[in-house]
Order: structure tokens, then sequence, then C-alpha cells
């Protein structure tokens, strides 16, 4: 008697929002820390997320996926859990239709990205701009 009990982990990046998922086999459930996607608020942000899931299409009915997300804002949250979610189920599926289909739907979703705040200078309130100067 041998039972599947196969387990996914992957992870997405954005800013400095980080997700990871788990991906194992269930009935279709996709959970944010703790959180059903159904009930995740803005509505914005739940469709742009549902992305990822729609796409898989039947891939992803057979499979649960446990997100937890922490840092950034909740955009940056958005993008990091999307990524997270493809990257997951493309690992699940070993599909390379639906990592090809990904890619020329959005690259983000399988690509993190690597842009960064600019560090704060001295001499100045951020990064690029100086404090006045008066000479009088």
């Amino acid at each position: 008697m041998t039972t599947n009990n196969k387990v996914v982990t992957s992870s997405g990046k954005k800013k400095t929002a980080i997700a990871r998922a788990t991906v194992k086999k269930g009935t279709g459930r996709v959970r944010i820390n703790k959180k059903p996607l159904e009930i995740y608020d803005p509505a914005f942000i739940r469709m742009k997320i549902d992305e990822a899931v729609l796409l898989a299409g039947e891939a992803a009915s057979g499979i649960d996926i446990d997100i937890t997300v922490s840092g950034g804002g909740i955009m940056g949250q958005a993008s990091a859990v999307r990524t997270a979610i493809a990257r997951g189920i493309v690992d699940w599926t070993n599909d390379t239709e639906l990592r090809d289909m990904y890619m020329a739907y959005d690259r983000n979703l399988l690509v993190n990205d690597s842009r960064q705040k600019e560090t704060k200078k001295f001499g100045g309130p951020g990064a690029r701009s100086r404090y006045q100067k008066s000479y009088r």
C-alpha cells in the first residue's frame, strides 16, 4: 500500500515581500496566511492572485496551495504570491506547455522582479534629493 505524499514548495519575491507556497494533493483550495482566497480583500488583489490559478485550469483543480507571505505592501505581496503559486503549479505538474503559457502571458508569474529601493545617502532626506542650502 503506497500513498502519494508528494509536497512541492516554491517561493516568490517582489520588493521586500516574500511568499512561500506549499503545494500538495487536495481539492483545489488556495489559502493565504490561513485565509481562503475567496474572502481575501481587496477584490483587485484577489483577482490578480487568482490569475495564476485560473490560467492553470484543470492542473490546479486537484491540489491545495497554502501560502505564507510577509513584508512589503499589498501589491508587492500580491505579486510575490502569484509568482509562488505559478512556480508551485509548474513544479507540481512538470508541464513545459504550462510553463511556456505562463511565460507568454506574463513573465513575472515565473520570474521574480529583482528591482529594489535605492539606498539613502548622506546629505539629503532620500536616495538622490539633497538638503537645500542658503547663501545669505
